[in-house]
């Protein structure tokens, strides 16, 4: 309670219970995000042609589900919620996945050097 000038105000508590994560789970996280991390980096130096796109992504997809997971704490919300998240991700991959089919449709048009190398 605090002090107003019409009297004592009550300040209402938050309806749901607030989670909190152990900082030991946070810090393996943490540590496995700098891993891909530094396994994103290692790929990119690979030549593995047109995998490499796929595996980052892949690499950047996990990523951020775990951030989402414990970060946002979505792992400890209402599974609804984590249906709502799945849908989004398989529905960005599919407008991803749409849009790269479509790069062999333009390949000739890119100019020489510029663009992605593509197999002819």
């Amino acid at each position: 309670m605090t002090e107003a000038p019409d009297g004592p105000v009550a300040h209402a508590e938050p309806a749901g219970a607030t989670h909190v994560v152990p900082v030991r789970v946070l810090a393996r996280v943490w540590g496995a995000l700098l891993v891909l991390t530094l396994l994103t980096v290692a790929v990119a130096r690979v030549d593995l042609g047109s995998l490499n796109l796929d595996l980052a992504m892949l690499i950047a997809t996990v990523k951020a589900t775990l951030v989402v997971l414990y970060f946002m704490h979505l792992r400890y919300d209402r599974p609804i919620l984590a249906v709502v998240f799945a849908a989004a991700l398989l529905f960005v991959a599919l407008f991803v996945s749409i849009t790269l089919l479509d790069t062999h449709a333009y390949a000739h048009n890119l100019i020489p050097d510029y663009g992605p190398a593509l197999p002819k």
